[in-house]
C-alpha cells in the first residue's frame, strides 16, 4: 500500500517537487555511444553492480548478472531524478543498469534525419537486440517511464513472443495519446503542464536547430505553445504522419496491450495530472494474463514520494521487488524463434488481400495471413487442386523414369497420339476447375437463400416499426375526409 508524504499529498506538489529537486542519489555513469543502422547516435549510460565498478569492460560477455534497460520520458535523460533513483536502487541489488537515452538527449547531437517520438520503437528494439547479442547469458529486463513506458509497451506488443526481454515494467504510461491530448487541454491546470512540456520540447528543438530547420517547420516550432502544436510542426512532418490525431492513434500503446507476451508490471496514479485515468486500458490489462496493473489513489506523475522527508520513490521499490522476484522465479519470459506478424490490434485483416473468403457454410469472412480464415480457404477451395497437383508430379516422375529406362524400346509418339494426349489433359483440367468451383456454387446458393430470408425479415421489421406512423396518418386522413361530408350537409 502506498502512503504519500503528508506535505506532498497533492499530485501537483508531488510532480513539481520531482521536477524541481527530487533528491536524486549521487553517482557517475559510464557512457557508451551506440550508432544505429540509419546513422543515429544513442547515448547508453551505465551503472554497474558495485563489485564490477573497476572492470576494464562494461560487462563481461559471459556474465549472467541481470541487466536492466531504462527508457526515460519525454525530453528526459539519464540525469532525471526519477531515473537516478531507479538506477541506483537496482545497482545496489547487484544488477547492471543502462539508461537508453532518446536521440538528441543526454548531450548527444542528432546525426541522422530521424527523430524519436512517442511511438518510435526502432531504437529500443535495436538497443535490446544489441545488448542481447553482446551479453547472451544475462537475463534482460526493461523499465519505461512516462512516454518511455508508452514506447516500451508498444514494443512489447509488436514483438510478442520474439522479444529477448524476460520481464518489464511500465510507470505512468499515457496509454492513449488521443485521450491524454484532450485531457491536458481541458482545464487551466492541465494547460499549464501542456505549456511547460511544449517549452521543454522547444528547448530540445533549439539544441538541434540546424537539423530541425531543414526537416520540419521551424517557424511553426518556435511559435508552438502546446505539445499538439509542436507535434503538428515537427513530429508529423519528420515521421510523415498525415495528422496529429493519426500520429496519436497509431502510437498509443493501449492498442498493443493484447499482444504483450512477457510479465509486465504497470503502475499508474489515479490523480496523475498528465496521464489521465481515462486512458488506462482496464479491460485489456485484465484480459492479458501477463500483465499486472497496479493503481494508487495518489502519486502524481512519476513521483510517489513516501516518508516524512520524501527521500524515496515508492514505485522504485515496487519495481525492484517485482523484477527481483521475477528473476528468482520460473516465470521469466523465454525468447521464441517465431516472429510476431500482427503488430497492432488495430490492424484489420481486411487490409490484406484477398478481401473476402466464401466458406463452405455460406459465411463471408476477411482473409488474413494467419488464423482460421486462411486455413479454411485452403481447405474449402483448394483440396482437389492440391491433391491433383501432387498426383500430377508423381505421374510425371513415373513417366520420366519409364522413358529413361525404356528409351531404346519405346518409339516416338505420332502427332495424332500427341493430340489425343493433349485433349485428355485439357479435359482433366476442366474437371479440376469444376471440382474447385463446386464449393463456391454451393456457397453462393446458400447466400442467395439467406439473402431472401433477410429481405423478408427486413420487410417485417420495417412494417412493425413504421405501423404506428402509418396508422396515425391513415387516422388523420379518415378524419379529414369524414369532416367534408358533414360540412357539406
Amino acid at each position: 500500500r502506498y502512503l504519500a508524504t503528508p506535505w506532498l499529498a497533492s499530485p501537483h506538489l508531488q510532480t513539481l517537487f520531482l521536477g524541481i529537486h527530487g533528491r536524486p542519489p549521487s553517482f557517475t555513469y559510464k557512457r557508451q555511444l551506440y550508432t544505429v543502422r540509419d546513422g543515429g547516435t544513442i547515448a547508453l549510460d551505465w551503472l554497474l553492480a558495485f563489485d564490477l565498478e573497476d572492470a576494464d569492460e562494461i560487462i563481461s560477455k559471459d556474465s549472467s548478472t541481470p541487466l536492466l534497460v531504462v527508457v526515460p520520458g519525454l525530453t528526459s535523460d539519464s540525469d532525471a531524478a526519477y531515473a537516478k533513483h531507479l538506477v541506483h536502487s537496482m545497482a545496489r541489488k547487484g544488477w547492471n543498469v543502462v539508461v537508453s537515452n532518446h536521440r538528441g538527449l543526454g548531450g548527444v547531437s542528432i546525426t541522422s534525419d530521424c527523430l524519436y517520438n512517442g511511438g518510435w520503437t526502432e531504437d529500443v528494439r535495436e538497443v535490446i537486440n544489441y545488448l542481447h547479442r553482446k551479453y547472451p547469458k544475462a537475463p534482460m529486463f526493461c523499465v519505461g517511464t512516462s512516454i518511455g513506458a508508452n514506447i516500451l509497451v508498444k514494443y512489447l506488443g509488436e514483438e510478442g513472443e520474439s522479444t529477448p526481454l524476460a520481464g518489464a515494467a511500465s510507470i505512468c504510461s499515457p496509454w492513449d495519446l488521443v485521450v491524454c491530448d484532450r485531457f491536458i487541454s481541458r482545464k487551466l491546470v492541465q494547460r499549464f503542464y501542456d505549456k511547460a512540456l511544449a517549452f521543454g520540447l522547444k528547448g530540445y528543438a533549439k539544441l538541434h536547430q540546424p537539423v530541425l530547420a531543414r526537416l520540419a517547420n521551424w517557424e511553426g516550432i518556435k511559435k508552438s505553445r502546446s505539445i499538439r502544436e509542436f507535434d503538428h510542426h515537427a513530429t508529423c512532418i519528420v515521421a510523415k504522419y498525415e495528422t496529429v490525431d493519426t500520429y496519436y492513434r497509431r502510437c498509443s500503446s493501449a492498442s498493443f496491450v493484447g499482444n504483450v507476451s512477457v510479465p509486465l508490471l504497470c503502475i499508474s496514479a489515479l490523480d496523475d495530472p498528465l496521464c489521465t485515468r481515462e486512458a488506462i486500458p482496464w479491460d485489456e490489462c485484465r484480459a492479458n494474463k501477463n500483465i499486472v496493473l497496479a493503481t494508487t489513489q495518489n502519486g502524481g506523475h512519476l513521483a510517489f514520494f513516501q516518508g516524512l522527508t520524501a527521500g524515496k520513490l515508492w514505485w522504485v521499490g515496487a519495481v525492484s521487488e517485482f523484477l527481483c522476484a521475477l528473476h528468482d522465479s520460473s516465470y521469466m519470459h523465454q525468447q521464441k524463434a517465431e516472429e510476431h506478424v500482427l503488430h497492432s490490434s488495430l490492424e484489420s485483416s481486411i487490409d490484406k488481400s484477398p478481401y473476402v473468403n466464401i466458406l463452405g457454410d455460406g459465411m463471408i469472412a476477411p482473409v488474413g495471413n494467419d488464423g482460421p480464415p486462411s486455413s479454411q480457404i485452403s481447405d474449402d477451395l483448394k483440396p482437389n487442386a492440391t491433391v491433383n497437383s501432387t498426383q500430377e508430379d508423381e505421374e510425371a516422375k513415373e513417366v520420366e523414369n519409364r522413358s529413361g529406362t525404356d528409351g531404346d524400346a519405346m518409339p516416338a509418339q505420332s502427332p495424332a497420339a500427341a493430340g489425343s494426349t493433349k485433349q485428355q489433359g485439357e479435359e482433366r483440367y476442366a474437371d479440376k476447375i469444376r471440382d474447385a468451383m463446386a464449393p463456391v456454387k454451393r456457397s453462393v446458393n446458400k447466400l442467395a437463400r439467406y439473402q431472401g430470408r433477410s429481405v423478408w425479415l427486413l420487410a417485417y421489421v420495417a412494417l412493425v416499426t413504421s405501423w404506428p406512423l402509418l396508422g396515425s396518418l391513415a387516422f388523420m386522413l379518415f378524419r379529414k375526409k369524414s369532416r367534408h361530408p358533414l360540412s357539406a350537409k
